[in-house]
């Protein structure tokens, strides 16, 4: 009994300097403290990036083009600072930022195309992170697609039904970007896991080596597949031969040409369409095939305004006709609200505001700037803005804010030498007054039965007919040829 004593109490006292030794060796090794920092240090675990995703710059944008960027990387990065130029369907437009930061990596290089809504683009981190250790989130696996209904037919009395597979792990929720250790990205890339399945117990929700292999033994084995008895192959049937073509004929489909070879008779080369002529060809055949389309056209007499263009230039105040059209449509809709409308999915919606959209050409296509709310406006105001969104428009410059909102639209080709023409409604805009060439006509004067040398100009207005009818519309292009006629009339307007 005594004995017993003797070695507990021995062991109680061994135990004791066992503690104070380990307190020792561990006050006496702050190196172990420099290895945990390390570990936890963001030159390990590296830094969770703000993400940039290609925006909606546009009502009808769904991808754009990466055009240029105006940031390098490692480059400090301030809330408003343009990024890079994004090729919408309109036009191209500058991107700006939202976060203060700096820009860490560039994910989609200048020249890229057809880059979707949501794309990510870019990544950025914090003042005082190092951008260099920014991390790179994996590339979002697409869903596997289905396999035919008609394969799938064939394959069913061949396969055996394959016993029921264990369901697979839970997904953890996880808040922010994955953060995985070198080995557990090393680990999970060589057998095809994926991350997200992965339960994080690192610091601040790292995915660890140990988290890896846990997902790993969890996940069921590949089993192989029944060996299937190979079906024979069917036997060839015989076709006939083609007779060939009689010499001189033309093919039924024209070949394709081959690049940096001169194109054989027959062939066509195929043009890739940019965003703005996909977008075109998209609402020209939505407003032909939607829109019921009624025209009307009448001819203006130009006299007046001629000599008063003539009467301004003599005080150095050079103004279009064009201009005049503008001024003289938009008090049109002024003092006639009923055609200032559009067309939405529940019925026609009366607009307060009068800005009317013009017809701009550009290498790309046509575009429509507006000039809001030219009722208001002088015609030499009228002018400069017209000059100013032309040359935007032609350099690829318009802001989305200068192309969207319009609520009548002027197309104009007089200056190409179009006596007249029928224009296609831009929706959801209820009008377009298509404008031609103005030209010398002798006619007979009612007043004195005298005949006289008029310059006429026609106009043909385009007019969904839901919204304008027949009658409103030749009301409306009375009232137009009024004040074109009597230019006095829109300055009392």
């Amino acid at each position: 009994m005594a004995a017993s004593l003797r070695l507990g109490r021995q062991g109680i006292l061994f135990g004791l300097r066992l503690s104070g030794y380990s307190k020792c060796s561990r006050a006496t090794h702050p190196w172990q403290e420099h290895v945990r920092h390390f570990f936890q240090s963001p030159c390990f675990l590296g830094v969770s990036g703000l993400k940039v995703e290609m925006p909606a710059l546009s009502p009808t944008m769904e991808e754009g083009n990466i055009v240029k960027w105006m940031k390098k990387e490692g480059e400090a990065v301030a809330a408003g600072d343009a990024l890079c130029e994004i090729e919408t369907d309109k036009a191209v437009v500058i991107m700006e930022s939202n976060d203060d930061g700096v820009m860490a990596k560039i994910l989609m290089e200048e020249g890229s195309r057809n880059v979707r809504l949501g794309t990510l683009i870019a990544l950025m981190v914090e003042e005082g992170q190092d951008w260099k250790q920014v991390e790179i989130p994996p590339p979002e696996a697409p869903a596997p697609s289905a396999a035919p209904p008609a394969t799938q037919a064939a394959a069913a009395p061949v396969v055996p039904p394959a016993a029921p597979s264990p369901p697979p792990p839970p997904k953890p929720a996880t808040s922010g970007p994955l953060r995985l250790s070198p080995a557990a990205r090393h680990i999970l890339d060589t057998h095809g896991l994926d991350p997200e399945l992965a339960t994080a117990t690192g610091p601040r929700g790292l995915i660890t080596k140990e988290d890896a292999l846990n997902l790993l033994k969890m996940s069921p084995a590949p089993k192989a597949a029944p060996a299937m008895a190979a079906p024979a192959p069917p036997s060839p049937v015989p076709t006939p031969a083609t007779a060939p073509p009689p010499p001189g004929s033309r093919p039924n489909i024209p070949p394709l040409s081959i690049p940096g070879k001169p194109g054989a008779p027959g062939t066509f080369t195929e043009i890739p369409a940019s965003n703005v002529r996909r977008v075109i060809a998209q609402r020209l055949t939505q407003s032909k095939t939607t829109i019921p389309h009624a025209y009307a056209s009448v001819d203006c007499d130009m006299a007046a305004i001629m000599h008063l263009r003539k009467d301004l230039a003599q005080e150095q105040i050079k103004v279009s006709v064009n201009d005049f059209i503008i001024k003289a449509a938009a008090v049109t809709l002024k003092e006639m609200p009923e055609v200032n409308v559009t067309w939405s999915d529940d019925g026609p919606r009366a607009l307060d505001s009068i800005h009317i959209s013009i017809a701009v050409a550009t290498d790309k296509g046509l575009i429509t700037p507006i000039i809001k709310d030219a009722a208001s406006k002088g015609v030499q105001e009228i002018s400069t803005n017209v000059q100013a969104l032309a040359r935007k428009a032609r350099d690829g410059k318009l802001l989305p804010e200068e192309y969207q909102g319009g609520s009548f639209s002027i197309s104009n080709l007089g200056m190409f030498g179009i006596s007249g023409f029928s224009a296609v409604i831009n929706p959801p805009q209820a009008c377009i007054l298509a404008v031609g060439t103005s030209r010398a006509e002798l006619r007979l004067c009612e007043d004195d039965q005298t005949l006289r040398t008029q310059q006429l100009m026609t106009v043909t207005l385009s007019s969904d007919g839901r919204l304008v009818d027949d009658e409103l519309a030749s009301r409306f292009l009375d009232k137009f040829r009024a004040n074109l006629e009597q230019p006095q009339r829109m300055a009392l307007a």
